[in-house]
């Protein structure tokens, strides 16, 4: 049996970890707030104290945290526990250029790295439904296979390297496209707000047509509902955003829409929603910027 040692139960990696289960897969968790894999453990996951005692023996070793920051003091503090030879599938969303710290982490204890991030909220999550974008060894690709279907509806591989950062530059584009929506959503519905017009109306007037889009439609619907329930947060969704403009930035390439979204998503997170749904980024319309 494959065992599994997932760090960080968050949003994403709850659903993932309930998944790993659902599978067959032996499972250990550790979360910095260990209430956060309760769930888990009633599932029967081994619950650990230490990131060290989940990695210790695993045979692949997930990281679904914050930020790149999170997951190297993380990955760290696992230091006691790591052997060489294990697999670590770094799944959070880290940019480029701080996947070469983690790369070189790996590195140094001899652990096989395949960069992996995913595409997808709560829940994709939930129902094993992520998009995995994945590069490392192809010879370590049947070890993880048990690990990636059990979380996956599709693996994308695109490359053996899994520290040139293919996988996360492909996870950026991705994302650029998704945050771009939820932006442009929010302020849609603001300005239909503002100007009287009902949103609904809109709504109606292009489905089933070129402009219509299924992520319209639901982050459309938590507006209106004014469910702010997180499929994804604020939060992450400005760290994304930020990732995206920085590696515009490094490529030469002036990136106008993401540096407006991350604004948006920042100004909402400042303002008290940084753990509610990105979708709040429709408040920003309605939110001033503190210019002191």
């Amino acid at each position: 049996m494959t065992t599994v040692a997932l760090l960080g139960t968050g949003i994403m990696g709850a659903g993932m970890g309930h998944n790993v289960l659902a599978a067959g897969l032996d499972l250990r968790v550790w979360n910095r707030t260990a209430e956060k894999t309760r769930p888990l453990v009633d599932a029967g996951a081994t619950g650990c104290a230490e990131p060290s005692d989940a990695v210790r023996g695993a045979d692949v070793i997930i990281t679904m945290l914050g930020d790149a920051g999170d997951v190297q003091a993380v990955m760290e503090r696992a230091v006691p526990g790591l052997a060489a030879g294990q697999v670590w599938a770094q799944m959070t969303t880290v940019g480029v250029a701080p996947l070469a710290g983690l790369a070189a982490l790996a590195r140094t204890h001899g652990l096989v790295f395949v960069d992996a991030p995913v595409l997808g909220t709560r829940a994709p999550a939930e129902s094993g439904r992520l998009q995995i974008f994945a590069a490392g060894p192809a010879d370590v690709r049947d070890r993880v296979a048990p690990v990636f279907d059990a979380v996956g509806r599709q693996t994308v591989w695109l490359g053996d390297d899994g520290a040139d950062a293919a996988a996360s530059r492909f996870k950026l584009v991705a994302n650029s496209w998704v945050l771009a929506i939820t932006a442009a959503t929010g302020e849609t519905m603001a300005l239909a707000k503002g100007l009287g017009v009902d949103p609904k109306e809109f709504l109606d007037a292009i489905e089933g047509g070129p402009l219509d889009l299924g992520y319209l439609r639901a982050k459309a619907a938590a507006i209106l509902d004014g469910d702010w329930a997180p499929n994804f947060s604020a939060a992450n969704a400005a760290k994304d955003s930020g990732l995206i403009v920085d590696a515009g930035a490094a490529a030469g390439v002036r990136l106008d829409v993401a540096a407006a979204a991350r604004d948006r998503f920042r100004r909402a997170s400042d303002a008290g929603h940084a753990d509610d749904d990105m979708a709040v980024a429709y408040l920003a319309s309605f939110l001033r910027e503190d210019r002191t």
